[in-house]
């Protein structure tokens, strides 16, 4: 429980003030988004950048669907963790509620995106985001909105960190 306790407060340290640039910290170590330990993940960078969060991604060999374009579960990953990117804004943590991703052309594996994600209202605890995807020439390939709700850190205490066991 204190190895809980401990990764919870670093975390919660993460919810401060970040100049317009500046990289964004991860969520932990083995995020399967953006954690630089997991050896499955993607390894997602964030910018703060406006009020917003950008990133650039190129999805590999490991994320492949049919022969050369990216698994649509695998953009999915991406842009969930982007938006969790986001709420290092946001001054706290909050959850996913709704997803929905528009798969507008292919998704290639090789290929760098561009990505960003902005809020695009507030309702109490709700936040309503909206994120897109271009290629080089900046054709959009994919457009998502989601909603997250706003939540305590202790929220994430029901559950253990890699390599910790539950209590």
């Amino acid at each position: 429980m204190a190895d809980m306790q401990a990764l919870l407060a670093m975390w919660a340290e993460k919810f401060t003030v970040y100049p317009d640039g500046a990289e964004l910290p991860t969520h932990h170590d083995h995020c399967l988004g953006c954690g630089p330990n997991n050896p499955h993940g993607h390894h997602l960078r964030a910018l703060r950048h406006g009020d917003g969060v950008q990133a650039w991604h190129t999805f590999d060999n490991r994320h492949v669907g049919a022969p050369g374009i990216v698994h649509g579960g695998a953009v999915a990953t991406v842009v969930d963790d982007l938006y969790g990117c986001l709420l290092f804004l946001e001054g706290g943590p909050a959850v996913t509620r709704q997803l929905t991703i528009e798969y507008l052309a292919p998704v290639l594996i090789g290929a760098e995106y561009r990505l960003q994600a902005d809020v695009v209202r507030r309702e109490g605890r709700k936040l309503f985001v909206a994120a897109r995807a271009t290629e080089p020439a900046g054709r959009a390939v994919i457009t998502s909105t989601a909603v997250f709700v706003k939540v305590s850190v202790e929220h994430f205490a029901q559950g253990s960190p890699p390599g910790v066991p539950a209590d």
